[in-house]
């Protein structure tokens, strides 16, 4: 469900970006998350970095959208997505909240949580989904300001930035486990194991 929860934003942003307009798509994903909040909130939980960052992204760039460049097009919106994930994502660890950790802590038992490694895995791993996001948004601006390259290198990159990111999450705690011998597996199934990207 968490991951359902996650996704269903993005998921729905590009699915509609395929056959509606930018502005239609980004104020649909607001809407989501928006609702991803209430649902955190009603059920008692905290209200997530990624989902209220990712709301106020979709709903700001929709707002520009509809007053200010209508005209915008499908680069310029994927861009502008994946530079919001990217400063979500940096502005976690730089509050000292990696995202991830808002998952985790729901997910597994108060001993886990309190060892130190706990939180440095977190902080790690949400270091791979800057990196990912970051190296997203770069393919997009290359495409934007070198119009001749195929549209397929951005997808290449966002695929590999992406899958290496999953891959990562998932190796991660099980190698902290063998090395530490720390019950870091729990983070396997409780982090978020795909950036929701602009795709």
């Amino acid at each position: 469900m968490t991951i359902f929860l996650i996704l269903a934003p993005y998921g729905v942003y590009s699915f509609l970006m395929l056959v509606t307009s930018a502005a239609t798509s980004v104020f649909a994903a607001s809407a989501i998350c928006f609702v991803t909040v209430a649902i955190d909130v009603a059920c008692g939980r905290s209200v997530k970095i990624l989902a209220a960052g990712s709301a106020i992204v979709f709903a700001a760039l929709g707002l520009y959208l509809a007053l200010l460049d209508p005209q915008l097009g499908t680069l310029g919106v994927k861009l502008s997505v994946d530079i919001g994930i990217f400063v979500i994502s940096l502005g976690s660890i730089l509050l000292r909240r990696p995202f991830t950790l808002q998952y985790a802590l729901e997910s597994v038992p108060a001993e886990t949580a309190a060892m130190p490694g706990f939180l440095y895995a977190n902080y790690v791993i949400t270091g791979a989904w800057t990196v990912a996001a970051l190296l997203m948004a770069a393919a997009n601006l290359v495409l934007l300001y070198v119009p001749g390259l195929p549209l397929w290198t951005s997808l290449a990159v966002a695929f590999a930035a992406r899958n290496s990111a999953i891959y990562f999450t998932k190796w991660y705690p099980e190698y902290r486990q063998i090395k530490y011998g720390a019950p870091d597996r729990a983070l396997t199934t409780t982090l978020p194991t795909t950036l929701p990207t602009a795709r």
